[in-house]
């Protein structure tokens, strides 16, 4: 009979490294406004799938699409602000 051997040590000895770093919390907050964004145009196209986009439907799309961009850019910007020196914009 084979004894039954647990591998918790060897699944718990990294364990410090899966918790996401501060550094990492903050990019997925400052990234959150075009995550939103993006979630939106996905839900926009995907009630599309199944049948041919009426013009409200169409609307939806191009709204979300320019939501989706101006969040980039928005994103886009703040982080440009933030590298140039002497608090330039």
């Amino acid at each position: 009979m084979n004894p039954i051997v647990t591998v918790q040590d060897a699944v718990t000895a990294f364990a410090d490294f899966v918790e996401p770093t501060n550094a990492e919390l903050d990019a997925i907050e400052r990234e959150m406004p075009v995550i939103l964004a993006d979630v939106e145009l996905l839900d926009a196209h995907i009630v599309t799938l199944d049948r041919t986009p009426t013009e409200l439907d169409s609307r939806r799309i191009r709204r979300a699409r320019r939501r989706a961009l101006a969040a980039r850019v928005a994103l886009l910007n703040q982080d440009a602000g933030a590298s140039l020196p002497g608090g330039a914009a």
